[in-house]
């Protein structure tokens, strides 16, 4: 709050959108000054475990936020960014799941995931989660993030007696390379 005063000194007339405005970009920022001395610390040889400690984070989510993965197969630096519009892809596949529409779900699909996974089979995978757990109350919010050549979604679902996370794997050409009920919620 004592940055926000000393940043701005409020009048009467003040625009508030434009205020927010300044907060976000002072954050964007400050973000950017984060990241430079991470990689600072990183070509002076501090471990990840150091970084995360200092980020008050774990070091897998410090690598994750910060780091510039290499892939192995190329040399190359891999893409990080994950698929825009995932999120919104991954809820309504659930959607899709919790309303019974096993062809909506099964047609997106790839070639491999068509090949090991039948509509039938999907279908008696959800009767299975339902039957331990009875009926699907709600999801929340997905987390999102690239792991190689896909973009991962975790998606907490809630049913009447257990939490499950709704693990999607999604290809860049929005196709479903892997899908997965894991019980309990992720952190």
């Amino acid at each position: 709050m004592e940055a926000f005063l000393a940043a701005r000194v409020l009048t009467k007339d003040d625009d508030w959108a434009d205020s927010i405005g300044r907060a976000v970009s002072m954050q964007a920022a400050a973000d950017d000054v984060v990241r430079a001395v991470v990689q600072q610390a990183r070509q002076d040889g501090a471990t990840w475990q150091v970084i995360g400690d200092a980020l008050g984070v774990s070091r897998q989510a410090a690598f994750q936020r910060y780091g510039k993965p290499i892939d192995p197969r190329t040399g190359e630096p891999m893409n990080t960014t994950p698929l825009s519009g995932v999120a919104e892809l991954a809820v309504s596949t659930i959607e899709d799941l919790a309303s019974g529409q096993w062809a909506r779900v099964t047609e997106q699909f790839d070639p491999t995931m068509r090949d090991g996974l039948s509509e039938d089979a999907l279908a008696a995978a959800w009767a299975q989660v339902v039957g331990l757990s009875g009926a699907f109350e709600g999801l929340g919010e997905p987390e999102v993030a690239r792991a190689g050549d896909v973009t991962v979604t975790n998606t907490p679902l809630s049913f009447e007696a257990g939490d499950y996370t709704a693990r999607i794997a999604f290809r860049d050409d929005r196709t479903i390379a892997g899908l997965h009920i894991l019980e309990g919620q992720m952190s």
